[in-house]
């Protein structure tokens, strides 16, 4: 099997992702966005030719890095991680408009 794994992989993250995740990120810029998916599926797919299908721990170690650094941020801040709330508080640490 060639990287169809790899894709396959990324959609079903990518997918889950924006499912369960967009909710947090209403007012972040597109090209942020764009550029966060585009080092995911760039950096495995590169990976994919340098050394094959342990390019998958790519995206599965960078989750895991971002679900610690968001734990310990909101942690820090007094923010529900599963839930972003107080949401107004949350708004303000991104540093985004809340609207009333």
């Amino acid at each position: 099997m060639g990287v169809e794994l790899e894709l396959g992989v990324l959609i079903i993250i990518m997918s889950l992702g924006t499912s369960f995740f967009a909710v947090f990120e209403v007012e972040t810029p597109g090209w942020r966005k764009l550029t966060k998916w585009l080092i995911v599926h760039g950096g495995t797919v590169g990976l994919f030719f340098a050394v094959g299908h342990w390019a998958l721990l790519f995206p599965l170690a960078a989750g895991a890095l971002g679900t610690t650094v968001h734990f310990t941020w909101c942690r820090k801040h007094d923010i529900h991680p599963l839930r972003a709330t107080p949401r107004r508080r949350y708004y303000d640490l991104r540093g985004w408009q809340w609207q009333e």
